[in-house]
């Protein structure tokens, strides 16, 4: 199993940015597909963003597109979610999720999963 950790979370306010990051752990990176998704108060983890495990395909949200921007560095064993144009909507608590074998938006198809970095966006 891979270890994740993510870090770069914090408070901003609308319109700003913020960068996450999701290290990995005890076991090659790039031998993972990866995704981030969120969990608000009182409501389902839902996905954001994925990247294949070279990083050559990536997909998004139709509530993130445009405005936030998944990548990796297999080197340094780190993925990154770059936001921008933050929005309240958009606070939430961001998990990295890693998979061999699947590369979806399905949170149930991931089986490696970090605690979390909680993402606040105030108006």
């Amino acid at each position: 199993q891979v270890q994740l950790a993510e870090s770069g979370g914090g408070s901003v306010q609308a319109g700003g940015s913020l960068r996450l990051s999701c290290t990995a752990s005890g076991r090659p990176f790039s031998n993972y597909a990866m995704g981030w998704f969120r969990q608000a108060p009182g409501k389902e983890r839902e996905f954001a963003a994925a990247i294949s495990w070279r990083g050559e395909e990536t997909f998004y949200s139709d509530s993130v597109k445009g405005r936030f921007t998944i990548s990796r560095d297999n080197a340094k064993n780190t993925g990154y979610l770059q936001m921008n144009s933050l929005k309240p909507e958009d606070t939430a608590i961001y998990y990295c999720a890693a998979d061999v074998a699947h590369l979806t938006s399905t949170p149930y198809d991931y089986d490696n999963w970090g605690q979390g970095t909680q993402v606040t966006v105030s108006s």
